[in-house]
């Protein structure tokens, strides 16, 4: 394979993310009755409502007042469970801060806490541009985003996401985006990641949701196109010379693609 440059930037956050699955694999080796957050009795100690998980996030998660707000608000709702994890939406505005990112596209706002996650920590002529078909859902977030000052921030268009990637790739944005957050119809998962490869500079990640889809990517059945989807692209992804990725089992699994 060609020699490839990566950006300092990059680098970081690579190692970052390196030492954290190596402080992980030694863990596993001195205390071998854990693995990747089982007991050996297939116990799962960060369970919901578990102490364990608990801790983690008295002992981890700093939630601007407003985006603290939307997320109790979206999970009272009927659909609350759509929501991406406080911790994942936490660790990829770190890394979106640490790459310097000015330009987002989310795929896939549901109520706006992520959209208002990254809205936050982007610079203030920075901008997020975000996806979705349902404005019901987004309007629930909306008066948060101009509380918390950054409506500004955020161009959300509610028509198909392929449609709103094309548009992005015809007025010449291509490498121009720093970040991406794919959380949408399982089905179109792939044409998402091309199209927001292309979006993408280099030195770019994209985040990509639900990749373990509740387990079911171990043994997807014929009827689940979903799950046939979302195993198609995992792998993919692992054969992909044009990223370095991590898959993290965090929430329902998220997969960081930095494009080389």
């Amino acid at each position: 394979m060609p020699f490839v440059s990566i950006t300092k930037e990059m680098a970081m956050g690579t190692a970052v993310l390196g030492l954290a699955f190596a402080t992980g694999v030694l863990a596993g080796k001195k205390y071998p009755f854990w693995t990747f957050g089982f007991l050996r009795s297939g116990k799962n100690i960060f369970g919901r409502g578990s102490p364990l998980r608990k801790y983690i996030s008295d002992h981890s998660l700093r939630e601007h007042p407003v985006l603290k707000k939307l997320r109790l608000l979206t999970l009272n709702h009927r659909c609350g469970g759509m929501m991406v994890s406080c911790d994942q939406a936490q660790l990829m505005a770190n890394l979106a801060k640490l790459i310097k990112a000015k330009k987002a596209i989310e795929i896939g706002v549901f109520t706006g806490y992520n959209t208002l996650n990254m809205a936050l920590i982007l610079p203030d002529d920075g901008k997020v541009v975000a996806c979705d078909i349902n404005e019901d859902f987004a309007n629930i977030g909306k008066p948060l985003w101009k509380e918390a000052g950054v409506e500004h921030k955020i161009d959300l268009r509610i028509k198909p996401a392929t449609q709103t990637l094309d548009e992005l790739l015809a007025a010449g944005e291509a490498e121009t985006y720093d970040f991406a957050f794919i959380d949408a119809d399982k089905e179109s998962y792939d044409d998402y990641y091309e199209k927001c490869l292309r979006l993408i500079r280099k030195g770019g990640i994209i985040a990509i949701d639900n990749v373990l889809w509740h387990g079911k990517v171990l043994k997807p059945s014929k009827n689940d196109i979903q799950a046939q989807s979302v195993h198609r692209l995992n792998e993919k992804l692992f054969r992909d010379a044009r990223i370095s990725i991590s898959m993290l089992p965090m929430g329902d699994g998220v997969t960081l693609a930095f494009k080389l």
